[in-house]
């Protein structure tokens, strides 16, 4: 809603003591606004050069490298796995945290979770981990290790993290896994020629999707068609009817 724009009279009776008044006060009420505008197109640049949690560009490189807590519930009945924490993630401890970034938006759509939940410079409050453990989902990373990109990953940790994830599923006993990120699964699990959808190999005993990343970056998809997707193993999982 446009804010109300307060209604000044600017006409001038030329001549007159009153209108000379009247005129100052009407130039002084103009710079004021004209120095409003100034210190909005100030903080406009100002906010350009932070994250849009609060964030610089420096503190956020300032948690590069970094892992982040577990966000996994006691015993999962779906896991999510991403390639890496990016640096968003880093920064707030919370899977999938980078403004822009439609993992969570693509839940809400496909009915897994029923709201969006609050993601802020604190993390996610008690109550939105609970929406997600109670449903008996779990997310986690191929790599723990934080970097700015995915494509700053190199192979052997990318190998590296599939044997721990392996290892981490077999011991969570999940009824299914969703792997969100092709290249990363084909790179790090040898499989070079695997395409998206289920996998006829499982993971750690749990039934495995490859799914579409749902990074900005990737412009093949969209809000409704990773819904879709990610719908699939949710119903597997009974999490999603």
């Amino acid at each position: 809603m446009n804010a109300r724009e307060p209604n000044i009279d600017f006409s001038v009776s030329v001549g007159s003591s009153a209108s000379s008044e009247r005129t100052r006060s009407a130039i002084a009420l103009c710079a004021s606004f004209i120095g409003m505008d100034r210190s909005w197109q100030a903080a406009r640049t100002r906010s350009r050069q932070t994250g849009p949690m609060g964030f610089t560009r420096g503190e956020l490189e300032g948690f590069r490298d970094r892992a982040i807590p577990e966000f996994m519930p006691r015993h999962p009945r779906l896991v999510f796995v991403g390639i890496n924490p990016g640096l968003w993630t880093a920064a707030t401890g919370v899977p999938f945290a980078r403004p822009g970034n439609r993992f969570y938006p693509a839940l809400v759509e496909a009915g897994i979770v029923p709201r969006l939940p609050v993601i802020d410079d604190d993390g996610m409050p008690e109550a939105d981990r609970r929406m997600f453990f109670d449903a008996g989902i779990g997310i986690t990373s191929i790599v723990q290790r934080a970097t700015a990109r995915a494509d700053e990953l190199t192979r052997d940790e990318l190998r590296e993290g599939a044997r721990r994830l392996t290892t981490e599923i077999e011991e969570l006993s999940p009824k299914a896994v969703a792997i969100v990120g092709v290249t990363a699964y084909r790179v790090g699990f040898d499989r070079p020629k695997a395409i998206v959808g289920r996998q006829p190999d499982g993971l750690g005993g749990a039934q495995l999707w490859v799914l579409p990343n749902p990074s900005g970056l990737n412009a093949h998809d969209t809000v409704a068609s990773l819904a879709a997707a990610y719908a699939e193993p949710a119903r597997a999982a009974g999490v999603l009817a």
